[in-house]
């Protein structure tokens, strides 16, 4: 077979590769098969497990297990789940290349907006950041004694000498 004419054997090299640096996409890991199953939506958590999987995984007394095994896997595993083993072929050569597309988002409105608005901090915290909301880096982790005599946030600063030249 030639590697650009059956889809699953490209699909089986592509997640074989997956996460290992190390693999040549001759043989895949039960780890491997599984994040394969669950992006193909095949392990659904009622219908077929984890737990289904590597069990049949196991008959092969390998880490490891080639393409022709992996075939007879797939065939193993439908078999004793009741499963037609054309559906589940289908369904992974259909899932597309392995990725995290199917990940969570950060999410950025609610407490995350809060806790990252540089306005709303109070005390010290808001001497690390300048007008923009910009890091002052060094600047605003270390602690600089202000010599005036004035608290942090007294407006006036500064006009004590001309308030006492106006008495005079």
């Amino acid at each position: 077979m030639a590697s650009g004419g059956d889809p699953f054997k490209n699909a089986f090299a592509a997640f074989s590769k997956f996460g290992d640096t190390k693999s040549d996409g001759h043989s895949i890991t039960l780890s491997q098969s599984d994040k394969w199953m669950k992006q193909a939506k095949v392990i659904d958590g009622k219908n077929l497990t984890t737990t289904d999987t590597g069990i049949a995984f196991n008959k092969f007394r390998s880490r490891t297990i080639s393409l022709e095994d992996y075939r007879k896997f797939v065939e193993d595993l439908a078999k004793s789940k009741n499963l037609d083993p054309e559906d589940l072929m289908s369904k992974l050569m259909g899932c597309g290349a392995p990725g995290t597309s199917g990940t969570t988002q950060a999410v950025k409105v609610g407490a995350v907006d809060r806790l990252t608005d540089t306005n709303l901090y109070t005390g010290m915290h808001k001497e690390r950041f300048d007008e923009e909301g910009k890091g002052k880096g060094i600047e605003g982790r270390e602690y600089v004694a202000n010599d005036s005599g004035y608290v942090s946030g007294y407006k006036e600063e500064g006009t004590y000498d001309k308030k006492v030249a106006k008495e005079d």
